[in-house]
C-alpha cells in the first residue's frame, strides 16, 4: 500500500514535466519557419488592402455611375419640351449599350495585355470579358470591380455625343453609333494609356482619369457627328443665329450638380488604389483638388458671361463652366497645389464661354455644349499636365509628363476618333439615315420618335 502510494506521488510530480516535454516537443516540430510567418504576414496585410483597393473601384463606380443620371438631367433641360422623352430615353438605353458592348468586346481591347500590332496602336484582343475566380485574389483587386468602375467611364463618352447631336438625330443610328464607340473607338484610344500602348510607352503620355481618353474622345466624335448630321432647323438663318432655349433649367442645374458629385468618383477612385496611408492621403487630396477646379470654372464661367454679356450672367454658361473646370483636372487631379487646381478649372470656364461663341460663328450646333466643356477643356486639361510635373518639354529619362508627348496624344486622339466617327456616322447616313426629317423635328423627336411627349400638359414648343 505503501508503495503503492508512493508510486502515485511520484506519478503526479511527473506528469506535468512530462505534458511540459511534450509540449515543446510539438511546439518545435509545428512552429512555422521564417519563411512561413513571413508569407502568413504578407497575406494578412495584403488581404485588406486587396479589399480596400475592390472597394474604393465598387464605391467609385456607384458614384460614376450616377453621372449617368447627371447627364439626363442636364440634357431633358436644355433641350426643348418637345425633346426632353427622347432625350431621356436616350441617355439610358447608351448606359445599357455601353455595357453590353464593354463586356463583348470593351475591356479586352482596352487592357489587351500583349495582343497588339504596330508598336501597340492596334489592341487586337476580342475575347470576351469574363471574371477571375472567387477563391483568389485577381492581382491588387477583384476583376469584377475594375471592369465595373471601367464600364461607367464609357458610357460617360457615349453620353457626351447624346447631348451634342440632339433634336435631330433619330434613335436607333444613334445608337449603332453608341454600339461602335463603346465596343470599338473608346476602347483602342483607353489602350494607348491605361492599357499600356503606344502612348503610354513611346511618349510618356498621361491621363490620370480621362481628359483626353474619356471626354475628348467623346467631344470628338460629337464635333464629327454635328458636322456631318448639321444644325437643328431655324438655328442659322444667314448670319444670324436663333437661340433655342432649353426647357427647364432648373433639371439643368440638378444635372449639373449630379455631374459635380460624380466626379469625385471619377477622379478619386482612379487613384486605384486606397489599401496605404499615401493612397487613401492621394484620394482625399484628389477630392479636394477635383472640387476646386469645378469653384473655378463655375466662378469664372460666371464672370465671362457677365463682361461679355454686360452684366447678365447665363445660367447654361454657368453649369458648362463647372463641368468644363471638372474635366479640366482629370487629366491630373493629384499634383497641382490647390491654387493651381483653381486656376486650371478657371481657365476651362472661360474657354467654355468662349468656345461656345466660336461654334455659333462656325455654324455648328451642339445643343447642350458638351464639344466646349469635354473636347475643349480635355484638350486644355491635357496639355496643362506637364505644369505640375516640373515642366518638361520632350520625352525625358525621368518617365515626367512632357509637353510633345500630350500633344502626340491629343492629336493622335483626335486623328483616330474623327476618322472612326466619320467612316461609321457617313455609313448610318447613306443606309439608315441619321437625320429626321424636318417634319418630324419640327414636330418634335418625342412624338416621332418616342410617342410619348414628357409634358403633355404644356402647349408644345
Amino acid at each position: 500500500m505503501g508503495r503503492l502510494t508512493g508510486l502515485m506521488i511520484r506519478g503526479a510530480t511527473l506528469a506535468p514535466l512530462s505534458l511540459l516535454a511534450a509540449g515543446m516537443a510539438w511546439a518545435q516540430e509545428a512552429a512555422p519557419s521564417l519563411e512561413e510567418r513571413l508569407a502568413a504576414l504578407e497575406t494578412a496585410t495584403a488581404v485588406p488592402a486587396y479589399v480596400d483597393n475592390s472597394y474604393l473601384f465598387l464605391i467609385g463606380g456607384l458614384v460614376v455611375m450616377f453621372m449617368a443620371a447627371g447627364f439626363c438631367m442636364l440634357e431633358a433641360g436644355l433641350v426643348r419640351s418637345k425633346n426632353a422623352a427622347m432625350q431621356s430615353m436616350k441617355n439610358v438605353l447608351l448606359f445599357a449599350v455601353a455595357g453590353l458592348m464593354f463586356w463583348l468586346t470593351g475591356y479586352n481591347l482596352a487592357y489587351p495585355g500583349d495582343a497588339t500590332l504596330l508598336s501597340g496602336i492596334l489592341p487586337t484582343n476580342l475575347a470576351i470579358w469574363s471574371p477571375g475566380s472567387l477563391e483568389e485574389a485577381n492581382g491588387g483587386y477583384s476583376s469584377g470591380s475594375d471592369w465595373f468602375f471601367q464600364m461607367v467611364f464609357v458610357a460617360t463618352a457615349a453620353s457626351i455625343v447624346s447631348g451634342t447631336v440632339a433634336e435631330r438625330v433619330k434613335l436607333i443610328p444613334f445608337l449603332l453609333f453608341t454600339v461602335v464607340l463603346t465596343g470599338i473607338i473608346y476602347p483602342v484610344v483607353v489602350s494607348w494609356e491605361w492599357g499600356g500602348g503606344y502612348l503610354d510607352a513611346q511618349w510618356g503620355f498621361s491621363d490620370f482619369a480621362g481628359s483626353t481618353l474619356v471626354h475628348s474622345v467623346g467631344g470628338w466624335a460629337a464635333l464629327t457627328g454635328a458636322l456631318i448630321i448639321g444644325p437643328r432647323t431655324g438655328k442659322y438663318v444667314g448670319k444670324a443665329v436663333h437661340a433655342m432655349p432649353g426647357s427647364n433649367i432648373p433639371l439643368a442645374a440638378l444635372g449639373t450638380l449630379i455631374l459635380w458629385l460624380g466626379w469625385f468618383g471619377f477622379n478619386g477612385a482612379s487613384q486605384l488604389a486606397a489599401g496605404t496611408i499615401t493612397d487613401i492621403n492621394s484620394v482625399s487630396i484628389i477630392f479636394v483638388n477635383t472640387n476646386m477646379a469645378a469653384v473655378g470654372g463655375c466662378l469664372a464661367a460666371a464672370v465671362a458671361t457677365a463682361v461679355l454679356y454686360k452684366g447678365k450672367i447665363d445660367a447654361t454658361m454657368v453649369f458648362n463652366g463647372v463641368i468644363g473646370g471638372l474635366v479640366s483636372i482629370t487629366a491630373e487631379p493629384l499634383t497641382p497645389t490647390i491654387g493651381q487646381a483653381v486656376l486650371i478649372g478657371a481657365v476651362g470656364g472661360v474657354f467654355v464661354v468662349l468656345a461656345v461663341s466660336l461654334l455659333d460663328k462656325l455654324k455648328i450646333d451642339d445643343v447642350v455644349g458638351a464639344i466646349p466643356a469635354h473636347l475643349v477643356c480635355g484638350i486644355w486639361g491635357t496639355m496643362i499636365v506637364p505644369l505640375s510635373h516640373g515642366g518638361a518639354i520632350g520625352p525625358n529619362e525621368a518617365g515626367d509628363p512632357s509637353y510633345i508627348g500630350q500633344a502626340v496624344g491629343v492629336g493622335l486622339t483626335a486623328v483616330f476618333v474623327m476618322i472612326a466617327s466619320t467612316i461609321v456616322w457617313l455609313a448610318l447616313k447613306f443606309t439608315l439615315g441619321v437625320r429626321a426629317s424636318e417634319e418630324d423635328e419640327l414636330m418634335g423627336m418625342d412624338r416621332a420618335e418616342v410617342g410619348l411627349e414628357a409634358y403633355p400638359e404644356f402647349a408644345r414648343q
